[in-house]
């Protein structure tokens, strides 16, 4: 039986989430605890990898994390943000929280709708003359480099912030008594794997997001009980609900 759920993600800041449907619908727990967390480099680390902020003239941001560690940083370095730097970023969500560095005017931010960098690239080609800084996590792939380089844009990547274990404490280890676990991150798995060494599986569900996540969780020797996003259910939600019913019948 399923009644306490940790879902390993920050707690929901509206009150409208459908994780808080669930809890009421089937009457479960539903605890919200990373077990990763984000920080950013030091300022001699930035400065190791020999790139100044001043050689660019627009910075493209795909996450919060990367605007509040570019700023954080060029705080730190003493650089002053010239007003007329761009910003290319993949939400217009993530283009509104700049605001709470800068004042900006709309025509120096430009953003894509789907979340995705691809969705951004036509426009960046558009402003062909700009060189671009990307910053990114520790963990990353090539992916990003590729696409600007087929487009021929004059890029530099560089890491501003990295993922790390968000350990449990010693009370947090004696009251690990969940009856399911979401993961959406390989990260996650690894946390998972370093706080809890000696880790029984048993009885305890295990649901991941993504393709990478459920691996590794495979690799990790342990047994996946729900996998998402699926064609029927692109959610966590909508396949977590399917799957508490379907434990309750």
């Amino acid at each position: 039986m399923i009644k306490k759920i940790l879902v390993s993600q920050p707690k929901p800041s509206s009150e409208k989430s459908p994780y808080y449907d669930i809890a009421e619908k089937f009457g479960v727990e539903l605890i919200f605890r990373p077990f990763i967390k984000v920080e950013g480099i030091t300022a001699k680390e930035f400065r190791a990898q020999k790139v100044n902020i001043l050689d660019y003239t627009a910075i493209v941001f795909t996450s919060r994390h990367a605007i509040d560690h570019f700023f954080t940083l060029a705080k730190e370095l003493r650089v002053a943000i010239p007003e007329d730097m761009k910003y290319f970023c993949v939400t217009e969500t993530i283009s509104l929280y700049i605001q709470k560095y800068v004042q900006y005017r709309k025509r120096k931010v430009f953003f894509g709708v789907t979340g995705k960098i691809d969705d951004l690239i036509p426009t960046m080609v558009k402003h062909k003359q700009e060189k671009y800084l990307v910053p990114m996590s520790d963990v990353h792939n090539d992916s990003v480099t590729k696409m600007l380089d087929d487009k021929k844009l004059q890029h530099q990547e560089c890491v501003m912030y990295r993922t790390v274990s968000n350990d449990f404490t010693a009370e947090e280890v004696k009251t690990f008594d969940y009856d399911m676990l979401i993961f959406f991150s390989p990260s996650g798995i690894e946390s998972l794997t370093k706080n809890f060494p000696d880790f029984q599986q048993g009885d305890i569900a295990i649901a991941t997001f993504g393709p990478s996540t459920a691996k590794a969780v495979r690799d990790a020797g342990l047994r996946l009980d729900l996998e998402a996003p699926s064609e029927k259910y692109p959610s966590m939600t909508g396949a977590l609900q399917d799957f508490l019913q379907k434990k309750q019948k």
